[in-house]
């Protein structure tokens, strides 16, 4: 069993084709894969009224109720939901480092969501950001020298990013954690 995994995708997630019909909550739930278990649906697709039914579904579970809010567009409108964490695209613009900004000033923890795949200057970042380091892009990319520069500058966050029950997984982030010398924050202890 996991420690934590925080980046989770369901089909509340409905207009990402990787999600599969059987990857509901009700569902994550009863596998148990994660001692802390948090979902984290694109936020795009879970906005007015289907927020309420993504709550009640998550809080129902006992889950952590989060969000994957993809860059800078989306961060203002993100703000006015009570989520418990953010799991954020932040892209190589200024625009998207200053809304990393104000997901931080929140208070809730900023998780930087696969930021090697999205070019993310990890220079350009607040050192309270937690850094993902997740199963599905970790493995695409030269991920020994974008971490290894920074494995003592961040807290670091292993996650599945899984879309799949199949990819309910760690085993490839945590073989670059160990490689880094690294270890995954717990950021909501049980």
């Amino acid at each position: 069993m996991l420690d934590q995994d925080l980046h989770i995708h369901t089909t509340f997630s409905t207009g990402d084709s990787a999600v599969v019909p059987q990857q509901t909550i009700a569902f994550i739930a009863a596998v148990k894969h994660a001692r802390i278990t948090g979902i984290s649906d694109h936020f795009d697709y879970i906005t007015d009224k289907k927020f309420e039914i993504y709550r009640a579904e998550v809080t129902k579970h006992a889950l952590i109720l989060g969000t994957e809010v993809d860059g800078a567009n989306w961060v203002d409108e993100a703000l006015n939901y009570p989520f418990e964490y953010y799991v954020y695209h932040c892209y190589n613009t200024d625009r998207d480092y200053e809304g990393a900004e104000k997901l931080l000033a929140s208070g809730k923890p900023l998780v930087i969501a696969h930021p090697q795949a999205l070019d993310t200057n990890l220079n350009k970042l607040h050192r309270d950001c937690y850094i993902e380091i997740n199963n599905r892009y970790v493995w695409r990319f030269n991920w020994y020298n974008y971490y290894k520069p920074f494995a003592n500058s961040f807290r670091f966050v292993l996650s599945s990013d899984a879309h799949q029950p199949n990819w309910l997984s760690h085993c490839i982030a945590e073989y670059a954690a160990k490689e880094l010398g690294v270890q995954n924050t717990i950021i909501f202890p049980e």
